[in-house]
């Protein structure tokens, strides 16, 4: 009888100790686990002589840590099933970055007057990157030879696509976020900043945009410059030319944790409801 209780209570700590290994290599799967996604339903009248559309939509991202290693998967959850829109892996060696992008993303091919590539490109691939820090800066060289030099001096950030002929530069000056790219000649442009509790935008797309907060409330107003037509080429249908259009969107966030948007715009005369919640 002795013997018994003891064989049981052998098996009774065998089984304490078996519970608290996998215990604690479940919380550590979860904790190298990270969530997040968002999701919203929207109400838009279209504009006059339209009839109204509601749309729904929910994403959902996983990342997975160990180490320096990085999986991030995403998914749309707005039909039947997930439907994969993303899958990145990267994992560092010492200086080396290798990162592979593992989904193949189904491109839209009409030629609708929006830029369409012709036929689907296969995006998926493994980048085998070097970073090599010389003082302020920082020379990458990738698997495909193409070699960039980034750092910051003064306060300016700077970077330098050696094969694509393309500089970016960025600085905070006096308060003003400014960032401008020239890409083989083509210039671009943004700038930023806050005046009397407005935040103000401005790019080189005739883009401008303020935003204010009233009463727990925050109010955008945007313009959208109009846009040249883009001429087809080899690889991309042609993209049409728009008009100039402008946005109201007033939108709070409620105690619930949701918000709530509306939104005019002059392009259709239409109005936009929109409920959604980001975790």
């Amino acid at each position: 009888m002795e013997n018994l209780i003891t064989n049981k209570e052998n098996k009774m700590k065998k089984l304490i100790a078996l519970f608290i290994i996998m215990t604690l290599a479940s919380s550590a799967a979860i904790a190298g686990v990270a969530l997040s996604g968002s999701a919203s339903v929207s109400y838009d009248d279209e504009g006059p002589g339209s009839s109204s559309t509601t749309s729904y939509d929910a994403d959902l991202t996983i990342t997975g840590t160990a180490g320096d290693s990085n999986l991030i998967a995403s998914y749309d959850m707005s039909g039947a099933s997930l439907v994969a829109t993303a899958v990145d892996l990267s994992t560092k060696i010492g200086p080396i970055t290798v990162s592979a992008d593992m989904h193949q993303t189904d491109e839209s091919n009409l030629n609708d007057g929006d830029g369409d590539p012709k036929a689907d490109v296969d995006d998926t691939g493994v980048t085998i990157g070097l970073d090599i820090p010389i003082g302020d800066a920082t020379i990458s060289l990738d698997n495909s030879g193409d070699v960039t030099v980034s750092g910051t001096f003064s306060g300016v950030t700077i970077s330098y696509a050696v094969d694509d002929n393309e500089v970016t530069g960025s600085a905070d000056i006096a308060g003003i976020d400014v960032s401008i790219t020239n890409d083989d000649g083509d210039t671009s442009w943004s700038v930023g900043t806050d005046i009397s509790d407005v935040a103000l935008t401005l790019n080189s797309d005739n883009d401008v945009s303020a935003a204010v907060g009233l009463v727990g409330n925050t109010m955008t107003i945007s313009h959208i410059g109009a846009k040249a037509a883009v001429a087809e080429t080899t690889t991309h249908y042609s993209k049409a030319a728009s008009d100039a259009y402008t946005t109201a969107a007033i939108s709070r966030s409620l105690a619930s944790g949701a918000t709530l948007a509306a939104t005019y715009s002059t392009a259709d005369d239409s109005l936009t409801l929109k409920a959604s919640v980001a975790f």
